[in-house]
Formats: C-alpha cells, sequence, structure tokens
C-alpha cells in the first residue's frame, strides 16, 4: 500500500506543480504572452492526450517477469524527471525560441507523464479482485498523491523565494531540480514494492483487441466523459489562483495558504470507504462534485475576507478530494465490465484512455479556456490589471469550475444502472477464471 502511494506522490510532485504553476510561470517569469502560453497549453495537450491509448497498446502487450504495468515505473522514471526539470530551465532565447522551447518541453513532459500514470492506474484491477481492497489501495494512493499535492502546492513558491535569492529564474531551476530527484526516488521505491496477480490474463494483446474491450463498454464512456469534466473544474481552478491572490487580493502568498488547505481533499478521500457502505459509488461521486461546485461558488461572495475565502476553499477542496478518488476506483469496475461484455480484459487501454487522457484532455482544456478569457479581457503580466481583467479572473476562478464540475455529476446520473451489475458481474468473472485454470 505505500508503495502504491508513493506512486501518486511521485507523480502529483511533478504534475501538480505544472498545472497550478505552469501558466503563471510562462506569463510572469519566463516572458511568454497569456496568449501564447494559452496556446501552448491547448495545442500540447491535446495531441499529448492522444498519446494515452498508445501508451495503453503498449501495456497490453507488455509480458514480463515484473508484471505488466510495474516495470514502467522503472522504465518512465528519468525522462520523467528530465523533462520536468526542462520545462523550468528557461533558457535565453528569442520570442520565437523560448516559444518553441515551452512546447516542446511541455509536450515531452506530457509523454513522459502517461508513461507513469498509465500504470499507476492500470496497475490497479491486477493488485487485487476486491472490490472493497481495490478501494483502500486507491484511497491510500490518493492520500499519497494529495501529499505530494501538499508539499509542492504549498512550498514551492517559498523554495522558488529561498533557492532563487532574489532570482526567479535560478529558484524555478533549482527547485524543478530539487522535485524531480524526489519523484524519481519515488517511484523507484514503487517499483521495487509492488506486486500484480491476475498474471493469466498478461498476455500480449492484440490491438485490435484492445480497441474491442471498449465496445459496448458504456459505464466506462460515461466515466472518462464524468472524468474530463471534473479536471476541467480542477484546472481552471488551480490555473488562475496565482493571479486571484496576487491581482484580486493583493497578496500574492496567500496562494500558497490555500494550496496548503488543499489537503482537505484529504478529508474526502478518508470518508470515501465509509461512505461507500451506505450509498452506491456514482452517488457518492456526484454529491462529490456537487460539493466541490458549491465551495466554488461560495468564493464569489467571499470579497476580500481571507477567513471566508479559506473556508469556501476548503469546502470545495472535500469536495474534489471525492471527486478525484472515485473514478480511478471505479474504472477498475469497468475493466471487470469491458471482460464480462467482450471477454477481453484490457487493462492498459482502457484505465490509460479513463485516467490519463481524461486529465489531459480535462486539464488541458481548463488551463486553456481561463487563459483565453483573460487574454480577452486585456490580461497584462505583471501590472495593475484594469476591471475587465480583474472581473474575469475572479470568474474564472469561482463560477467557471463550479460549472464543469455541476456537468460532471449531471453526466455521472447515466452511470447508476451500470453500478447494479457490478456484483454480479464480479461472480461470473470469478467463474470464467476458475474455468481456464482448471483447463
Amino acid at each position: 500500500m505505500l508503495a502504491y502511494a508513493s506512486t501518486d506522490m511521485a507523480g502529483n510532485l511533478l504534475y501538480t506543480t505544472v498545472t497550478t504553476f505552469i501558466l503563471y510561470y510562462y506569463t510572469d517569469v519566463f516572458g511568454l504572452s497569456v496568449a501564447a502560453a494559452g496556446t501552448i497549453l491547448l495545442a500540447a495537450r491535446i495531441l499529448d492526450a492522444f498519446d494515452a491509448p498508445v501508451w495503453g497498446f503498449i501495456i497490453d502487450h507488455t509480458h514480463t517477469r515484473w508484471g505488466q504495468s510495474r516495470p514502467y515505473f522503472l522504465w518512465i522514471a528519468f525522462p520523467f524527471a528530465i523533462f520536468f526539470i526542462l520545462m523550468f530551465w528557461s533558457p535565453s532565447l528569442s520570442s520565437t525560441g523560448k516559444f518553441w522551447w515551452a512546447m516542446i518541453t511541455y509536450l515531452l513532459f506530457g509523454i513522459s507523464y502517461t508513461g507513469v500514470g498509465t500504470p499507476i492506474s492500470s496497475i490497479l484491477p491486477n493488485l487485487s479482485n476486491d472490490s472493497d481492497q481495490r478501494i483502500k489501495l486507491n484511497s491510500t494512493r490518493m492520500i499519497g498523491g494529495n501529499i505530494g499535492f501538499f508539499i509542492t502546492a504549498t512550498f514551492t513558491l517559498s523554495f522558488v523565494a529561498f533557492f532563487g535569492g532574489g532570482s526567479a529564474v535560478t529558484g524555478w531551476r533549482t527547485t524543478a531540480l530539487v522535485l524531480a530527484v524526489i519523484g524519481f526516488a519515488l517511484l523507484m521505491f514503487a517499483f521495487l514494492d509492488t506486486r500484480e496477480i491476475n498474471t493469466q490474463s498478461q498476455k500480449s494483446l492484440p490491438i485490435i483487441d484492445s480497441i474491442r474491450a471498449a465496445k459496448s463498454n458504456w459505464p466506462w464512456f460515461i466515466l472518462v466523459l464524468g472524468f474530463i469534466f471534473y479536471w476541467l473544474g480542477n484546472a481552471s481552478r488551480t490555473s488562475v489562483l496565482v493571479y486571484y491572490t496576487q491581482y484580486n487580493l493583493g497578496a500574492k502568498g496567500f496562494a500558497s495558504v490555500l494550496n496548503a488547505l488543499v489537503m482537505f481533499q484529504m478529508v474526502g478521500m478518508l470518508l470515501i470507504p465509509f461512505l461507500v457502505k451506505k450509498f452506491a459509488k456514482t452517488q457518492v461521486l456526484i454529491a462529490g462534485l456537487l460539493l466541490a461546485a458549491l465551495g466554488q461558488i461560495a468564493i464569489a461572495f467571499t470579497g476580500h475576507s481571507f477567513i471566508a475565502l479559506a473556508v469556501a476553499w476548503s469546502i470545495a477542496s472535500i469536495g474534489t478530494g471525492i471527486s478525484v478518488s472515485m473514478p480511478f476506483a471505479m474504472l477498475s469496475d469497468t475493466v471487470d465490465y469491458g471482460e464480462w461484455k467482450n471477454g477481453i480484459r484490457a487493462s492498459g487501454f482502457l484505465t490509460a484512455i479513463g485516467s490519463s487522457f481524461a486529465i489531459k484532455m480535462g486539464s488541458g482544456l481548463g488551463g486553456w479556456a481561463p487563459s483565453m478569457i483573460l487574454n480577452h479581457a486585456g490580461y497584462k503580466a505583471g501590472i495593475a490589471q484594469n476591471a475587465a481583467s480583474l472581473s474575469a479572473i475572479k470568474f474564472c476562478f469561482s463560477y467557471l469550475p463550479a460549472i464543469f464540475f455541476i456537468g460532471g455529476a449531471l453526466i455521472m446520473i447515466a452511470y447508476l444502472k451500470f453500478e447494479r451489475k457490478e456484483t454480479t458481474i464480479r461472480e461470473t468473472l470469478i467463474d470464467r477464471r476458475g474455468q481456464i485454470k482448471e483447463s
């Protein structure tokens, strides 16, 4: 459980730094315009999102003595760390050179993140066949991820100031190096201390079979779409956080306080094992999304009260803690559904689309949308903003995420009827696997 938790801790140490600060870093440190930065976020994320099925195919074709998903913690950890460092290296280039440096390093980092993130999700169905154990494993993983998020989101700006000695470029460069080394070490621990079961299913799977595993898998389609909407909301709220505290509140450092309060996500995560005993998993996910939306809407009415803002942000964070955790556990159920429906267990492909594709498409569009709104409102980096820009920042920080969260909740209503079949599906699969072993 600790090794599995370390996977998401490593991922969040690096990926959260990117999703939380990259738009601000590009505009206020690296010197790109907000329109150019938004274009990079959108273009690279869309291109990068489509490498998720490729990684899924690769994992479904993997058959080693270490398992199917586990070896990628070893193989991809180094490029994941290197490309992260290069993103924040800030070389002295022309405006065009900076644009392409940012585009290429951002894209390569995203590809390597998929190479790490896909096996984190695809390994779960093969760590246990028990639904309750999967939820516990996933909750532990999410707690590990939250610790990684807490460290980077809370202390990154302080690290930058400490290491920079007055130079933002040096500060970001050194901070990236330190976080990358820690992330690499955590992935090595994950590789050394995780084990896979269901080895009879871990044979090379033809690409056409991986695609067939999604055929008629309606719960999978619904869950992927709902998860995209979650990441749209999460990315839009985190990418504008620093702008809101700096320009609307005049207290840039308060961003670190709010990022620390995201640890309230752990409250939601710790509640999940208890909630799913009383309510359907889909109902728990919908409740989480609506709670996140409620907190975001409340932010719009906090004015300049730091306490009220902290309370509203914390409420939203409890909701996002539930909302980000449940789909990962439920993806394992859709893998089971695909095997039951189509006779194919494509853990890699289904979880790659369901996790990495959803994260990248949602966070890419969720980061791009605010950048376009801010650009349209006339945002200019590093100066006092006009009324239109301040209003746009507030909208992107409060109402826009709420709209996305509510959209995700409405989508997930359609999943309820499929959840009722899970017990029967699981019993049927156990019988099938037993027959395969006997034959």
